[in-house]
């Protein structure tokens, strides 16, 4: 009986999801994501990472840009008056012990994956809810052409900004900030690499609970980025990295200095 119960239970859970996501283009939330097709066409817009080579300096010249930002970019606030035009994050560790200095972030537009609502109760001020699809991790993720239907894990941010600023109708997007490199790593066999020279992001307070964060898979998100670039390629899109250094080698490369002139 007990055994019969749970497995109720389950169902229950499991159509709730499918109803709410069968419901969910309707809803406030899906109306809000739609209600962003197209709202900067044609425009070029700058996704930031935190890596290390992200300086304050740059970001003083991007006051003007639309910007994607995520995690615990608010570090740096304190060397810049700028601030990102929108604003993600994804990590379910980040947001668990990040969530108040999150909704103290005074930016328009936030977003997330609706299961924080939905699952956690987890709610923030300013915030676009977007169904998020999981995949095989072991092969190059989809690339959503509709945001409203769901946007695809790529195991970095960054991939969810790219989709969210093609939905919004950019051409040109440009990587700053996106060193693709840590100093712990894991593989694709499970292997943990460890890179001792390697600095993880742009101030040292930012990961002092590393050891109670998710491990970077990079070559995960290698293939996340394989993914944004092949689509781009056959979508007349533009994607160039433009940050100082790193190991991200699968766009082109930019100068951001003779961009940002």
């Amino acid at each position: 009986m007990r055994y019969v119960k749970r497995s109720i239970i389950k169902l229950n859970y499991k159509t709730n999801k499918y109803i709410k996501e069968l419901i969910y283009p309707i809803s406030k939330n899906g109306k809000n994501i739609h209600s962003l097709k197209n709202i900067h066409l044609g425009k070029r817009c700058f996704i930031i990472g935190n890596g290390p080579s992200l300086i304050a300096e740059d970001l003083d010249k991007l006051k003007n840009e639309v910007t994607f930002a995520f995690n615990r970019i608010y570090y740096i606030f304190d060397k810049t008056d700028w601030r990102p035009t929108y604003y993600c994050s994804e990590d379910d560790k980040t947001i668990f012990k990040s969530k108040e200095e999150i909704n103290k972030l005074k930016i328009e537009n936030k977003f997330f994956p609706v299961n924080f609502p939905w699952d956690y109760n987890i709610h923030f001020n300013n915030a676009n809810y977007y169904i998020f699809k999981f995949g095989d991790r072991n092969v190059e993720p989809k690339f959503s052409e509709d945001i409203v239907k769901c946007i695809y894990w790529g195991n970095t941010v960054a991939y969810t900004a790219i989709q969210l600023a093609v939905y919004m109708g950019i051409k040109e997007i440009y990587l700053l900030g996106v060193d693709h490199n840590f100093s712990r790593m894991i593989n694709d066999k499970g292997e943990i690499v460890i890179d001792e020279s390697a600095k993880d992001y742009f101030i040292e307070k930012y990961n002092t609970d590393k050891e109670d964060l998710y491990i970077p898979d990079i070559e995960v998100s290698t293939r996340a980025f394989i993914a944004a670039k092949k689509y781009a390629d056959n979508h007349n899109l533009k994607i160039y990295n433009a940050t100082r250094g790193g190991k991200l080698e699968v766009f082109e490369r930019r100068d951001f200095d003779q961009i940002i002139c």
